[in-house]
């Protein structure tokens, strides 16, 4: 039997686009259209990408010809795949695996953009690099176990992601099956990603998979050069599987590899928060459409989550009840519970007014949160949510299993769009964006990656020119 390595980097380098079923290929172009949307408005609208800029600039890594999402300037190859990595997550808009408890798009579709603007690679060729990188990625998330693996510290995303962005650099760079292992040994070297920035609302959850996009393809790099990794990253001793978590199930990492395609798995977020608050979300939306709840008249709200879930979104709950940042919003479920039912929805551009409204915070010291064993019988499946919402009249209850967004209850083609034109009013045209739009969801018919790239750049006058600014 091959080792696990052998089996991924056979898989990472021999794969064809035309094994790639349809709806594989379909599902990928809606993913990388979501990716893209997030990363334009990230690049102008977060105060962590204006702060890596200057950092690049100061270490004089900003010259180069590889194109960042939604910047008219051009960088290093590299430095484009963190730029646009860290963009795509800033947000925690960004697409999500529920059993794998991770993001795929964000560290993958910047390493892939960026090789694929290295060769000169068309789009057919650069959809299946991201396509192969989704599946090794996601089946190392699932070996890994991945709650005992935040139970060490570790961001998933990012680890794993180093080694998905890999993949799909390497495709694109024509690695064959010794290098891309080498290319797997280099970025054990480099995967990392703590989950330290919960305890403060740090941005390094952003930049940390900003470095696994930049890790992965310099990690392609070097195989590509025959620098020498160690051949067996997730086997044996010191091997990714069993330093990254204490009982790994190796088999997952290749379990219907070629044959079940976990990118189908990979559901897309209606909300800016983490993905496990959103079924509790989503059950308060119905509460509140269907009971005419107001802030007004809630006493107390419960929400039951997932244990993992919990960890991150509902502990400890007197940090929850407090959150300053975006981040500490992003990851805080009694705030996100306030949010809902005040307003009924939330949006990147609700956390700038409702961080500091007096009646959301009040509400948020009214919202619990516990583990629920009918969520927990429902996980990791599913990132299932149940609101309890106390009230003068009585006490309402809903429970979402399969959240907006997921596979089985997927965001609608106009619903996808909308999102999009949501996030990249701002700085693009109509015609422009519906230019973009074309060229991501066609993106196996385009000739070149920087001509689709080029479409990102914000055309401020023809916004001006219309009114719509």
């Amino acid at each position: 039997m091959d080792s696990i390595t052998h089996q991924l980097a056979e898989f990472a380098v021999h794969l064809k686009s035309d094994d790639i079923p349809s709806n594989v290929r379909d599902r990928a172009k809606d993913l990388i259209l979501d990716t893209v949307g997030i990363a334009i408005r990230a690049r102008h609208d977060t105060a962590s990408t204006d702060a890596m800029l200057a950092a690049l600039s100061r270490l004089q890594m900003t010259e180069g010809s590889s194109h960042v999402i939604g910047d008219e300037k051009t960088y290093p190859a590299a430095v484009a795949a963190l730029i646009n990595g860290s963009c795509a997550h800033s947000l925690d808009f960004d697409d999500t695996h529920a059993a794998g408890s991770l993001h795929s798009s964000a560290p993958i579709v910047p390493a892939a953009l960026a090789a694929a603007e290295i060769v000169a690679a068309d789009g057919a060729a650069t959809l299946a690099a991201i396509i192969a990188g989704y599946e090794v990625q996601i089946r190392l998330s699932l070996a890994l176990v991945p709650s005992d693996h935040y139970n060490r510290g570790y961001h998933p995303t990012a680890t794993c992601g180093a080694f998905g962005a890999a993949v799909a650099a390497g495709r694109l760079l024509g690695l064959d099956v010794d290098q891309m292992r080498s290319a797997f040994g280099i970025a054990l070297s480099q995967s990392s990603g703590s989950m330290k920035f919960l305890e403060e609302g740090a941005w390094t959850k952003r930049s940390q998979v900003g470095h696994a996009a930049y890790n992965g393809l310099l990690a392609a790099t070097l195989a590509a050069e025959n620098y020498q990794g160690p051949v067996d990253a997730f086997d044996g001793k010191w091997s990714f599987l069993t330093a990254y978590a204490p009982s790994p199930d190796a088999a997952l990492a290749v379990d219907g590899l070629g044959s079940v395609w976990q990118t189908m798995e990979l559901a897309v977020k209606p909300y800016p928060s983490c993905r496990y608050s959103h079924a509790a979300m989503d059950a308060l939306q119905q509460l509140k459409a269907e009971h005419g709840l107001t802030e007004g008249d809630v006493q107390h709200v419960e929400i039951g989550l997932p244990q993992t879930g919990l960890n991150i979104i509902g502990q400890p709950i007197a940090q929850k009840h407090k959150p300053v940042t975006i981040v500490d919003g992003q990851f805080s479920m009694p705030f996100l519970a306030a949010v809902i039912l005040r307003t009924g929805n939330l949006g990147w551009d609700d956390y700038d007014s409702q961080l500091s409204d007096p009646v959301t915070l009040a509400l948020t010291a009214k919202v619990d949160c516990i583990q629920d064993p009918k969520a927990e019988a429902e996980y990791p499946a599913n990132m299932a949510g149940i609101a309890r919402v106390t009230t003068s009249s009585g006490v309402y209850e809903a429970m979402v299993v399969v959240p907006k967004g997921e596979p089985d209850n997927f965001l609608t083609e106009d619903e996808l769009i909308a999102k999009f034109d949501g996030l990249t009013a701002p700085y693009l045209s109509k015609s422009r964006r519906d230019a973009l739009l074309d060229a991501l969801l066609n993106l196996e018919k385009r000739a070149s990656i920087g001509e689709v790239l080029s479409l990102t750049c914000p055309d401020l006058k023809a916004l001006q020119m219309a009114g719509e600014d």
